[in-house]
């Protein structure tokens, strides 16, 4: 299985997106199918980034999501479009046209909300945030015993 199957659609548009948008900063192949490099992530932070093409579960990544996990991030799939582009289009080849768009239409709801979040200050973060905790457990309460 490749690296692009094992990861989360999430991690690997955004990854797709962070490759276009010059978000990888370096590449150094170290053997044959095993790359090292630096990928800039939000709030320009740079990770260092290790690509194992031919055992994808041996690639890391030291961001905050992939960090000591077996994970691959955006950070990851950013570093191994850029050593095969090619990849991104079999990828998008393979998708059906609904899980297409809707990966996509993910990915932009994601930015938008991302966008919006970073314009709130730390304590408006907390109150949405357990606004948003409360009611996911009354949705969750509701789908399990029915609406009371």
């Amino acid at each position: 299985m490749g690296l692009l199957e094992i990861a989360s659609s999430k991690s690997v548009w955004r990854g797709i997106e962070y490759y276009k948008n010059n978000n990888v900063i370096s590449v150094e192949q170290v053997e044959d199918g095993v790359y090292d490099g630096i990928v800039r992530g939000s709030a320009d932070k740079n990770y260092s980034v290790h690509v194992d093409t031919i055992h994808p579960r041996k690639s890391t990544c030291d961001c905050p999501l992939a960090n000591g996990k077996m994970i691959i991030c955006k950070h990851i799939v950013a570093l191994y479009i850029a050593t095969e582009p090619k990849e991104e289009e079999r990828f998008k080849s393979d998708l059906t046209p609904y899980e297409s768009e809707e990966d996509e239409r993910h990915a932009k709801r994601y930015d938008s909300l991302m966008s919006w979040a970073k314009k709130m200050t730390p304590s408006q973060l907390r109150e949405a945030y357990v606004d948003t905790m409360i009611r996911l457990e009354d949705l969750e309460r509701k789908m399990k015993y029915g609406k009371k």
